[in-house]
């Protein structure tokens, strides 16, 4: 398979059929912590770097052959080795995905572009958001997620409030946290007053707990993960 992968059991999403949106790997951020390595084309230019018939003709090929596979979904995701929302051609797979019976959509995304109401538009079509928000000051935002230049994480900030305003979905937000980095006490008071702003349904803990691209990141202990739980409220969740 060249765009499709799994299906996979996760921790978050339960049975899921990954869907890769951009070549390997095309991003707006190229974070410290990504297990696919540094990202080879940077950008913030949308365009449809996987054609929308391929993954279509794949797909309707893997539906044909998995029958079982595909009633134990539990949801289609569209993630893989870039930023999804990069494809100009996400709003029409969402459209085909949706008419798929009994099929849930979920969407993975560093939540970038989400500032353009044109992406917002194009993604409220799925039925599950899960968009990261690692850190709430610009210093932080260079040193974990390393953005495309002029990338400001409040237009990061204001995307995902806007979001919420306007998608009926769940949203689930994920928070990576790296030992010594962004895991600072002060700063998670800072991100809690934001996460408020945002109002997620969930709000997912993460560190990294396998190989990173770059050495120096490590997992934050079980012990101070569970403190921030405590201080971010009952939304939060250790995943």
């Amino acid at each position: 398979m060249r765009y499709l992968y799994g299906p996979i059991k996760s921790r978050r999403l339960g049975v899921s059929l990954g869907i890769n949106l951009t070549l390997p790997k095309t991003c707006t951020f190229d974070c410290v912590y990504c297990q696919l390595g540094k990202t080879k084309n940077l950008t913030v230019l949308r365009s449809e770097y996987i054609k929308f018939s391929e993954i279509i003709d794949e797909l309707r090929w893997w539906i044909d052959n998995h029958k079982d596979d595909l009633a134990g979904l539990d949801y289609i995701t569209l993630s893989g080795s870039g930023e999804p929302t990069l494809n100009t051609k996400i709003s029409d797979l969402l459209s085909y995905l949706k008419k798929i019976p009994g099929l849930k959509v979920a969407l993975i995304t560093n939540a970038s572009l989400l500032v353009q109401p044109s992406v917002r538009r194009e993604i409220l079509g799925a039925d599950l958001i899960v968009p990261s928000l690692d850190t709430v000051t610009q210093e932080l935002f260079i040193k974990v997620d390393r953005p495309y230049k002029g990338i400001k994480i409040e237009d990061v900030i204001n995307g995902l409030i806007a979001l919420r305003r306007e998608f009926k979905g769940k949203i689930w937000l994920e928070v990576m946290l790296i030992k010594g980095i962004n895991d600072d006490i002060r700063h998670i008071r800072k991100l809690k007053e934001v996460i408020e702003r945002i109002n997620p349904d969930k709000v997912q803990i993460n560190s990294p707990v396998r190989t990173a691209s770059e050495t120096g990141v490590l997992p934050v202990t079980n012990l101070k993960l569970k403190k921030i739980q405590q201080i971010l409220g009952d939304r939060a969740e250790i995943i």
